[in-house]
C-alpha cells in the first residue's frame, strides 16, 4: 500500500511508556498507519474542521491520544468507549494528557522519576513532553465511557469513527467471547450521521460485511488489513 496523507516520520515522541502511559493488556498502534487511516477518512469528507472522533474500542486510549495530538487543530471532540474499566482508566489519564494541566503533571511525574533514578530515558521523555506541548493549539473536548460497542451506544454523531478491532491473544472481543465484526458496524450505524466515515482496521481473517456501510477503499498491510466505510 502506498502512504498518501503520513510520510515515514520519526514518531518517537509518541512511544508508549514515554510520555503517554502504557500499561498491561494495553494494545500499541503503528502511528503512521494510523495517521494514514485518519487522512484517508478526511479525504471522503467535506468538513475539515471542527470535528468529533470517535474510538469505540479505545483500549487504553493511546490512538485517541496521539491522534489528539497530532490533529490538535482539526479536532473538536474525542470520544472513546471500551467493554473494560481498566481500560476506561488508562485512557482517561492518557487523553488528559492532550490537557495543558495533564501534560504538566505527566512532566513532574518524569522529573521525579529521573531525579530518583537518572536515566537518560527520562531525559528523552522530558524533551518529548516539550515537543508535545507544542501541538496543544487548543483544548479538547474528551468523553470517555464504558461501553460495549456491540450493544447499544449513545448516539455520539461523530465524524470519523476509527478504530482497531480485537483480535489475536492480547485482546478479544467479550472476554473471549468471539463476535462478528458486523454486530459493531451495526450499532455504529446508528449512533452516526449521514456524512460518517468509518476507519476500521482488523486481522486479515477478520470479515465485514454489513450492508448499512459503503466499502470506499479495502487495504492489506502486514497482517493487517483496514477498511475505509460510508454510512449507506
Amino acid at each position: 500500500m502506498e502512504y498518501l496523507y503520513c510520510g515515514n516520520d520519526n514518531f518517537e515522541d509518541f512511544a508508549s511508556g514515554r510520555v503517554l502511559y502504557s500499561g498491561k493488556g494495553i494494545p500499541n498502534f503503528p502511528v503512521r498507519l494510523l495517521n494514514e487511516m485518519y487522512g484517508r477518512a478526511l479525504s471522503y469528507l467535506d468538513k475539515k474542521k471542527d470535528l468529533v472522533v470517535y474510538d469505540p474500542c479505545c483500549g487504553g486510549g493511546y490512538a485517541l491520544t496521539v491522534l489528539g495530538f497530532i490533529h490538535n487543530r482539526d479536532i473538536r471532540q474525542i470520544c472513546g468507549s471500551d467493554i473494560d474499566e481498566s481500560m476506561i482508566a488508562h485512557a482517561k489519564k492518557n487523553t488528559n494528557l492532550l490537557t495543558e494541566s495533564g501534560l504538566n503533571s505527566r512532566r513532574l511525574e518524569i522529573e521525579r522519576l529521573h531525579k530518583e533514578y537518572g536515566k537518560q530515558s527520562h531525559v528523552e521523555a522530558l524533551n518529548s513532553c516539550d515537543k508535545l506541548g507544542g501541538f496543544l493549539k487548543h483544548e479538547i473536548c474528551v468523553d470517555i465511557f464504558k461501553a460495549d460497542c456491540t450493544e447499544t451506544l449513545p448516539r455520539i454523531l461523530p465524524d470519523i469513527i476509527i478504530t482497531d478491532v480485537p483480535y489475536g491473544n492480547l485482546v478479544e472481543w467479550k472476554n473471549g467471547r468471539q463476535i462478528s465484526v458486523d454486530s459493531m458496524l451495526e450499532q455504529l450505524w446508528l449512533i452516526s450521521h449521514e456524512k460518517t466515515v468509518l476507519a476500521v482496521c482488523m486481522d486479515k481473517k477478520q470479515k465485514s460485511n454489513s450492508e448499512k456501510w459503503e466499502r470506499l477503499e479495502k487495504h492489506n498491510i502486514g497482517k493487517r488489513r483496514f477498511e475505509i466505510l460510508r454510512k449507506q
